[in-house]
């Protein structure tokens, strides 16, 4: 699934259509649409990080999860993403700290990337 392909979807979970979510991401209203592959941009056009940040917000998501990074898999059914939740519940409980200080909401997005990434690696059905 392309960028542009997960905004849409999430943007219409939301009840958004992708000129609405632009006004409330601060964006250009058509630029979402220069996401989409095209011939010139194969891949489409990649936005910058603020950009994406923005749209992260209104949609309430990560950033890694509109790039793609951390998806469910197709095999994982409903009691799957149960584990997965109860699997971060279980170990991201609590303050996380590096030699004593908290650790930043990056560095935790970063943590959780990483857990939920070994998780689904571990949990492959049979």
């Amino acid at each position: 699934m392309t960028l542009f392909d997960r905004v849409k979807k999430i943007s219409k979970q939301h009840g958004y259509s992708l000129a609405e979510l632009a006004r409330k991401a601060g964006i250009g209203e058509k630029s979402i649409y220069t996401w989409k592959p095209s011939k010139t941009y194969p891949e489409g056009v990649t936005p910058s990080r603020k950009t994406l940040e923005s749209v992260a917000d209104v949609l309430d998501v990560t950033v890694d999860y509109l790039l793609g990074k951390n998806e469910t898999p197709d095999w994982a059914n409903e009691k799957d993403t149960k584990d997965l939740e109860t699997f971060l519940e279980r170990n991201l409980e609590g303050g996380m700290t590096y030699g004593g200080e908290d650790l930043t909401e990056e560095e935790k997005q970063q943590v959780k990337l990483a857990m939920t990434t070994i998780f689904w690696k571990r949990h492959k059905h049979d």
